[in-house]
């Protein structure tokens, strides 16, 4: 039987599997109320955070410090704990398919050092029914415990937004369920104990998954149509952002924005939804219509920008483009597919050189994993044009001269202001070309 009492005075430990940008502000948060063992794989990660150093840049040396967590790559030390929460990454492969192979690697990790009597919860983004259908069976066959006899199941979608310091883990109401309802309370008091938000106790996890599941591919829908709209606009030459704000007039309008749907959330967990859907003979439409329009984007944009430059310069070959930003969003160091790179691709196919700057991102793993390289601010000079990409308050917070003067020439440049955070007025005045979607 689980008592919260035994995890309040620390008599029983949380695991949480997995310190990513969700695993790590979650075991932080517990770790203040609670006794928690911080496992991950990478043993560079945990040398890190038992220094109190997030890669990720989320969370503050002090923050980590002043919890109470021990930081481990040892799997042996999960047979400590009696709640395991599993938080690891869920993206999709080439084909666009859902990539298991991160939880399903946790899940044996997990069965094979896990005792009986334990609670595993799991807050990756999955689609409905594979908590149930996928992760039990592993759990049964590496710890040869029985479900629900000898150890019980949960699931409690993450919610975490990289690099939002007003919506933390903290601040965001917390959905939890479970196999049956005593455990869903159990769940309910654990994280409530560190939500000040408050918890949603989910009928079922099927319901839970499908909820979180959702929740970004609305998001990436509404956004598809603003991309759409922007194409629809550029055509009959009307400012997208100028329509948007006339719109927002009305009560009940939605202020989504045209842009880049990257990252491992909005730009992935729609294919979790369809992958599932596809197995139950359901072609889903308009969810993968809405995928379609985010993913071509970043071509989109590199034939705008073309376009202009051809106006500007006639010829283009040779052409140097600065390229501002190259994470999936702004002020976060994350890469994971951002959709920038298609942006990049596509204009070096055009044989126009690009130069890459971003204060966010880590040159080596840009370098690796993207086959970038990057370089410094202060080493850009003579583009022919200068495309803000991706908003980090590195560029916002300077004097738009620093970005203007990057140009070849003060005047007959281009400027694409993709997500349009820049005054247009002041670049204008300035005889320089400006595009947004």
């Amino acid at each position: 039987m689980l008592d919260i009492k035994d995890f309040l005075e620390h008599r029983e430990r949380i695991g949480v599997v997995g310190l990513g940008y969700v695993g790590l502000p979650l075991a932080v948060a517990l770790g203040s109320k609670f006794s928690v063992l911080g496992f991950d794989i990478s043993k560079k990660r945990i040398e890190e955070l038992k220094k109190g150093i997030d890669s990720t840049k989320e969370l503050e040396t002090e923050k980590i410090k002043s919890a109470t967590i021990e930081f481990t790559s040892d799997p042996k030390e999960i047979s400590k704990c009696k709640l395991i929460i599993v938080a690891v990454p869920t993206p999709i492969d080439l084909s666009k398919k859902p990539d298991l192979r991160y939880v399903i690697s946790a899940t044996e990790l997990v069965g094979n050092n896990m005792r009986k009597g334990s609670i595993v919860v799991y807050e990756s983004t999955v689609y409905p029914g594979l908590t149930e259908d996928v992760c039990i069976p592993i759990l049964e066959k590496n710890s040869g415990f029985k479900n629900p006899q000898d150890f019980k199941v949960g699931y409690s979608p993450e919610r975490i937004n990289p690099g939002d310091k007003v919506h933390t883990f903290e601040n965001i109401v917390k959905v939890v369920s479970s196999q049956d309802k005593d455990t869903t309370r159990f769940l309910g008091g654990i994280y409530g104990r560190v939500v000040k938000a408050g918890i949603h106790m989910a009928p079922s996890i099927k319901v839970a998954e499908a909820a979180k599941v959702i929740e970004n591919t609305q998001r990436d829908l509404n956004i598809a149509l603003m991309n759409e709209l922007a194409m629809i606009f550029h055509k009959m030459g009307i400012d997208t952002l100028d329509v948007i704000k006339a719109a927002s007039t009305k009560w009940n309008f939605l202020p989504f924005t045209p842009g880049l749907v990257g990252g491992h959330c909005i730009g992935v967990d729609p294919y979790y939804l369809t992958y599932k859907a596809e197995t139950l003979n359901h072609h889903p439409e308009v969810i993968l219509a809405g995928r379609r329009i985010n993913d071509q984007m970043g071509f989109y944009v590199a034939h705008e920008i073309i376009k202009k430059l051809i106006k500007l310069k006639n010829n283009i070959n040779g052409c140097k483009v600065g390229i501002f930003g190259l994470t999936f969003k702004e002020n976060i160091p994350d890469i994971r597919n951002t959709k920038v790179i298609d942006l990049i691709s596509e204009l070096n196919s055009f044989y126009i050189k690009t130069i890459v700057h971003d204060p966010m991102a880590d040159k080596d793993e840009v370098m690796e994993k993207l086959g970038i390289e990057m370089v410094d601010f202060e080493s850009i000079q003579g583009l022919d044009a200068i495309v803000l990409a991706v908003p980090h308050r590195f560029y916002l917070d300077m004097p738009l001269d620093n970005l203007l003067k990057k140009l070849r020439q003060t005047q007959g440049g281009l400027i694409a202001d993709i997500k349009g955070v820049l005054p247009r007025e002041s670049i204008e005045n300035e005889s320089i070309s400006y595009w947004r979607l």
